[in-house]
């Protein structure tokens, strides 16, 4: 696996912020990050077509061990994977805004 760039926690923060809806040929997926004390410590699926469900798993444990977006796209699943990693990008940005 490829090294990820280490990401500057956002200080103290801590909140819900929800990313852009995507839509992708599938349908739509849209993602909640939940920070406490500047750290990423969940990230939920608000959306998502049930059928593109499988990948969320593996989705979710990236983006917690990366703490960005910069994850690795789940083979089979490259629409969903770029689509997730489009709405939590967005909802990180919202964060730090």
């Amino acid at each position: 696996m490829a090294s990820r760039p280490t990401v500057a926690p956002t200080k103290g923060l801590t909140g819900t912020f929800d990313g852009s809806t995507v839509q992708m040929k599938y349908g739509p997926v849209q993602v909640r990050v939940v920070y406490s004390n500047g750290k990423i410590v969940d990230v939920a699926v608000l959306q998502m077509p049930t059928a593109e469900s499988r990948s969320v798993p593996i989705l979710r444990s990236e983006a917690l061990s990366a703490q960005s977006a910069q994850i690795n796209t789940v083979s089979g699943a490259t629409y969903t994977s770029n689509a997730y990693k489009s709405s939590l990008q967005s909802a990180i940005d919202k964060a730090k805004a």
